[in-house]
């Protein structure tokens, strides 16, 4: 069995073997994924990070796989995280994303991995932080995180990536339901997918509105019709991404949300760590117990997560 410095080597020279081994200690919870990352530090990463987050049912996984045509044509490398749902038998990614993009499963230039969201919410498994740290040292061009994207907290994605693509169909919602969604807040770029569809120029109406009463940002939003089956439309979400990646390298905004993603990981990083390492100072009964008891209403959450952590008095 490789060791993980041996791993981390890999990536670094571009072996698809030492990818695949880590992904899976990641995704497995193997402390090996940890002491990997670590050996990949310091991060000097080129590679850009884009976030695709909408409904279910938008058309995200068929609007990727032309995506990454498209990219491919330009001669860029990329890799794609799919978020799926998880199975409710074997905790495992059920896969939809990847059956779909079974036509770049071949070409070099792709790595295409899905991961199960194992009850995260936001549809962003929390291994993903991880996983992109592998995909960016082994040096592809973009980065893409496709998630599950239900509800509210699909802002998530916007919190780990350089530039987020917000998938919407024709008729969808209203201008409340958007406010409600925090979408507004986190769109970079909005997609009107299966725009062959009637009511796409109302939605597109619907969504201007929207923004123009938006609060002000430097970077103007802008709203790509597409059609995610025939390709239709995605050149401009091509050069839409261009010039939004552009204009974060030239504002400055890229080092800003890089800087606030690694602080955003390093307290994920410190909750996980603290929670394993409370595990590891008690039996596992003693454990099972204290949880057995919070579960039945027996101990106050808060009494019972000083108990695990070790805590005395108020933490202020």
């Amino acid at each position: 069995m490789p060791s993980a410095e041996v791993i981390a080597a890999g990536l670094r020279s571009g072996d698809r073997r030492a990818l695949a081994r880590v992904m899976s200690w990641i995704e497995a919870g193997d402390y090996r994924a940890d002491q990997a990352i670590k050996a990949l530090s310091p991060n000097g990463s080129t590679s850009y990070f884009v976030g695709i987050t909408g409904a279910p049912g938008a058309g995200k996984s068929t609007l990727t796989s032309q995506l990454i045509a498209t990219m491919r044509r330009a001669e860029q490398s990329v890799a794609v995280l799919a978020i799926d749902p998880s199975s409710p038998l074997s905790g495992g990614a059920l896969l939809g994303d990847r059956i779909r993009m079974a036509e770049h499963v071949h070409d070099p230039g792709v790595y295409i991995r899905s991961m199960a969201t194992r009850g995260e919410l936001g549809g962003l498994a929390q291994a993903v932080p991880a996983g992109v740290r592998a995909l960016e040292a082994f040096g592809f061009d973009w980065l893409i995180v496709e998630t599950v994207g239900v509800g509210q907290v699909q802002v998530d994605v916007a919190e780990q990536a350089d530039s987020t693509l917000v998938v919407v169909n024709p008729g969808w919602g209203d201008d409340v339901q958007a406010s409600k969604a925090g979408i507004l807040e986190i769109a970079d770029i909005f997609v009107v997918n299966k725009a062959d569809r009637p009511g796409v120029d109302d939605t597109v109406l619907e969504l201007s509105a929207v923004l123009e009463f938006a609060k002000p940002r430097a970077w103007k939003t802008p709203i790509v019709k597409c059609v995610g089956h025939t390709g239709d439309g995605v050149d401009a979400l091509w050069q839409a991404l261009l010039d939004h990646r552009g204009h974060m390298t030239v504002g400055g905004g890229f080092d800003q949300r890089r800087r606030e993603r690694r602080v955003r990981n390093l307290t994920s990083a410190v909750h996980r760590l603290a929670l394993r390492n409370a595990q590891q100072r008690f039996t596992s009964g003693d454990f099972a117990d204290i949880i057995d008891a919070t579960a039945r209403g027996a101990m106050d959450p808060m009494a019972a997560a000083h108990r695990i952590l070790g805590v005395e008095g108020p933490v202020r």
